[in-house]
């Protein structure tokens, strides 16, 4: 019986070991390579924990530009039975500082160049510099001693997010989550070694969970793409078709670049790309539509969820044509998942009512991390079962089912809102505003202030003609009362639309 990933990659390094395991632009690494760098860190982890006095699990810090080392250094810290946390370099001071303090970590992985940077940071602990690790031949007896004691309920990682507050919350995820979940993957998406991943998502942020851990137990090899690739959609086709990438997982952001530039007609993916799938914010069907139209025969899939379930609890593959106008669902539970859509009462919604989504499951993380208020606040007793103990975690996420039983994503709880009497969900706005031939990106948020809906477009239409146009599509009490202009919305880290930062226009 498995009880943590790491069997996973010793299976692939056993079966596959002189595959490419991960290419990224300065370097590629095969399978049996990477389980030895990996345990020759672990190695090191352990001999600086006994060294330093140090007991238990551990949360040890990944501080390095994006590519194959960090991957390493996540598995080498799992190998030592230790729990990463990434930490992006360009995340600014006054936040890695907030996460230092939260997570308190007496061990941080970095690079030489790197380690000077880090010092400057509120961290007092130990540092293991990448390039000076070497493996030795005794690692793997003395990992496999450490392996196992490692059982599925141990922590692998805590992601940091921000939610709607913009403070760090450390959202602390098992062995057994992630193994539930990219199970489900591998089935549902018929993963194989014979499949090549391209990677878009940063490796703080949850999607990149499918990516990394999918390929470790299947031996699919990952290509991390330059980031600079994703502001050149052209070269970005090319990639992928140089690179033989037939499955991708990105941010709807991303697919929409490719689409808006209509890049597909100087590149054909028609021989190359196999399956789609994205997550993380609404993908407007009319942009869909396009990649349809040029790429009819690709599996496209759409997954929904909250880090705090991993990645994803509920997906749609793509079976029907859809209107430019129309939401695309956000499909079903994930198997070994139940999801509860509560209304205000605390009960199972009817019909077509509009609830909030809760998530039930092996998925759920273990709370967050030091964060015992916010824990109890969004991980609570299931108000349908009162017998015993059991969790759900409250998305925040407001759905409603549509006739075919398929869940529809309307907005998030806090971006529900009570205008001219009315309750209105913004994502329908955005939804309608969307299909607007010109419109690529867009985004709704309320001036408390003024009482008004405000609508930031990347299409410089004036707010008349988006008027005659959206009272065809919804009522006029959720037409923008102000409409802003942006040639280039804002985008975070993650690759979403940067709400924060638009609300600085209000």
């Amino acid at each position: 019986m498995q009880s943590n990933v790491l069997a996973w990659l010793n299976d692939t390094a056993n079966t596959f070991p002189d595959k490419l395991a991960v290419y990224d632009e300065n370097g590629s690494i095969t399978f049996r390579e990477f389980r030895r760098k990996s345990q020759a860190i672990a190695r090191e982890l352990l001999k600086m924990k006994e060294e330093n006095g140090l007991v238990g699990r551990q949360p040890v810090a990944v501080y390095m530009e994006k590519g194959l080392e960090v991957l390493v250094s996540f598995m080498g810290t799992a190998y030592a039975g230790c729990f990463y946390s990434p930490i992006d370099v360009e995340m600014p001071e006054a936040r890695v500082n907030k996460i230092l303090e939260i997570l308190h970590p007496q061990i941080v992985i970095t690079t030489a160049a790197l380690k000077s940077s880090f010092e400057k940071f509120h961290y007092k602990g130990a540092f293991l510099i990448y390039e000076q690790i070497n493996p030795e031949v005794e690692d793997e007896a003395l990992i496999a001693r450490v392996e196992k004691t490692i059982i599925d309920t141990d922590l692998l990682y805590v992601l940091f997010t921000s939610g709607s507050t913009g403070v760090p919350k450390g959202v602390s995820i098992s062995h057994r989550s992630v193994m539930d979940y990219i199970d489900w993957v591998t089935d549902t998406f018929s993963i194989t070694a014979e499949d090549t991943f391209g990677n878009q998502a940063p490796f703080y942020f949850d999607n990149s969970i499918l990516d990394i851990f999918t390929c470790i137990k299947t031996g699919a090899t990952l290509y991390i793409i330059p980031k600079k690739l994703f502001f050149q959609p052209v070269p970005l086709l090319e990639y992928i078709k140089e690179h033989e990438i037939n499955t991708i997982f990105w941010v709807p952001s991303a697919l929409i670049v490719v689409s808006k530039l209509k890049a597909f007609r100087n590149v054909d993916l028609k021989d190359t790309l196999k399956q789609v799938l994205f997550c993380g914010e609404v993908m407007p069907n009319k942009q869909l539509n396009i990649w349809r139209k040029y790429l009819p025969d690709v599996v496209y899939a759409n997954l929904y969820g909250p880090t705090e379930i991993t990645d994803a609890c509920t997906y749609y593959i793509v079976d029907r044509e859809f209107g430019d106008e129309e939401p695309l669902p956000i499909g079903i539970p994930m198997e070994n998942t139940e999801i509860l859509v509560l209304n205000d009462q605390e009960e199972l919604v009817r019909g077509d009512e509009i609830g909030e989504l809760c998530v039930r499951g092996t998925s759920l993380a273990m709370g967050y991390y030091n964060n015992p208020e916010k824990t109890r606040a969004a991980f609570v007793q299931n108000p349908l079962n009162r017998a015993v103990p059991e969790m759900i975690y409250r998305t925040g996420d407001l759905v409603k089912y549509n006739e075919y039983g398929e869940l529809i994503y309307l907005s998030r709880k806090d971006f529900q809102i009570k205008h001219l009497g009315h309750r209105i969900e913004l994502g329908e706005i955005e939804t309608a505003v969307s299909s607007l031939e010109e419109v690529t990106l867009c985004c709704c948020l309320y001036d408390e202030k003024r009482q008004k809906i405000v609508l930031f477009i990347d299409a410089d239409l004036n707010r008349e003609s988006i008027k005659e146009r959206l009272e065809q599509l919804v009522p006029d009490y959720m037409i923008p009362g102000k409409v802003i202009y942006l040639s280039h919305m804002p985008i975070n880290g993650n690759g979403k639309i940067d709400r924060v930062k638009l609300k600085e226009y209000l």
